[in-house]
Parts: C-alpha cells; sequence; structure tokens
C-alpha cells in the first residue's frame, strides 16, 4: 500500500505547527498577490473558503485588508488549526483533507490556497481546481501559491525542522494548463525569489485565476 505523503505532512505541520507559527506569520513578501486579490472582490461579506491555513497567517492579513470577508479556514494538522483560530477570532475554522473538498460546500467567492500544492500529488492537483471549480460561484476567484520546479525533480526534502518532508513542484505552463482545462482565466501570475531553509534559491509562483 502506498504511502499518504500528504497525511504525513500533515503530521509535521501538526507537530511543529508552533514554531512555524514563529517563522511565517509575516506574510508581507506576498503581499501584493494579497491585495489583488482583495480588490478584485468587490462588495460585502465574500465567503472565502482556505484550503491548508496553518496558523491562520494568510487569514489575517486577508481579514485586516478586508474585515467584511466570511473566512472559512481548513487544514489537516489540528494544532494549526487551533492557533489559527486564536489569531483569527471572527473567521471559522475546520479540519478538512483538501483532497475531499466536498465537505465544505460551495458557494464560495473565493478560494484561497496558499502553499498547499506542494503537498499533493499531481493527479491530488487535478482534481483539487476541479472541485474548486465547482465550489466557486460565476466570477469567484482562485489564489494559487507554490514552489516553481519540474514535477520530476520532487522528492524528499529535509525542513527548518530537520525531518524530511515530501515536496511536490510545479511549473507555471501545467498549472496554467490545467487551470484553462477548467474553465478559468489566469488573471494575475507572480514569480518571487526566495531562500529555502538549506539556504538554496527557491522561486514561489502565485496565480489568481477566475472562474
Amino acid at each position: 500500500m502506498e504511502i499518504d505523503k500528504t497525511q504525513i505532512a500533515a503530521g509535521l505541520f501538526n507537530k511543529h505547527a508552533s514554531g512555524y507559527q514563529d517563522k511565517y506569520m509575516d506574510v508581507s513578501l506576498y503581499r501584493d498577490s494579497f491585495d489583488f486579490f482583495c480588490e478584485q472582490l468587490p462588495g460585502k461579506n465574500a465567503r472565502i473558503l482556505e484550503i491548508a491555513c496553518g496558523p491562520g497567517n494568510i487569514t489575517r492579513y486577508l481579514l485586516d485588508k478586508r474585515p467584511d470577508f466570511d473566512i472559512l479556514g481548513t487544514d489537516l494538522a489540528p494544532n494549526m488549526l487551533s492557533l489559527a483560530q486564536l489569531n483569527n477570532p471572527g473567521a471559522h475554522f475546520q479540519l478538512m483533507d483538501c483532497r475531499h473538498l466536498e465537505k465544505a460546500g460551495g458557494n464560495y467567492n473565493g478560494v484561497m490556497c496558499g502553499f498547499a500544492l506542494p503537498y499533493l500529488s499531481k493527479n491530488d492537483v487535478r482534481k483539487l481546481l476541479s472541485d474548486i471549480f465547482r465550489s466557486l460561484n460565476a466570477g469567484g476567484l482562485v489564489y494559487l501559491s507554490t514552489m516553481e520546479d519540474e514535477y520530476e525533480n520532487s522528492g524528499f526534502k529535509k525542513g527548518s525542522s530537520g525531518e524530511e518532508i515530501f515536496m511536490h513542484y510545479y511549473t507555471a505552463a501545467f498549472l496554467n494548463k490545467e487551470l484553462e482545462t477548467n474553465h478559468f482565466k489566469v488573471l494575475y501570475q507572480e514569480q518571487i525569489e526566495s531562500t529555502a531553509s538549506d539556504g538554496t534559491k527557491v522561486i514561489d509562483l502565485i496565480i489568481i485565476a477566475a472562474k
């Protein structure tokens, strides 16, 4: 039986939730893309589904920018959800595997998916994009961020805790093609160079698309 790499990753994030919070609560590196996402959702009380919300770092940025957002944050790590609720008392949080997105219902104006893709296989990503399309209202937005590289370079990588975690890499070409297949229109794309915990250079890829 094949090991479930996504569940293994969730276990590590659960174990190191507090350390992750300490390291990643500042999301200002991605400010431009978050602001674009917020600005493209006019009107009040937009319903937002957040996938892999972690300690609520992105949630907090979104609510600071748009306090009217009605956000449901989801994650596979219970300790992350506890931190997210403390950091965002006005939002709602739920334990959920994004590979079963139907459990979150539908009629969302936006789906925020910040760095969940590295922990999902190519088939999982294809299914996720299809599920997101069904979850969104007409004109709704999806925000995707991941580390850009060829899928063939995916593998176990040592994280900041010293433990290994399986990382899946995706290219802009692949994600744009899959978004087009699922009838999304890409509105925004950005690549940001950053440095991983081992000192290697990483390209963070951000894509925002509309249904």
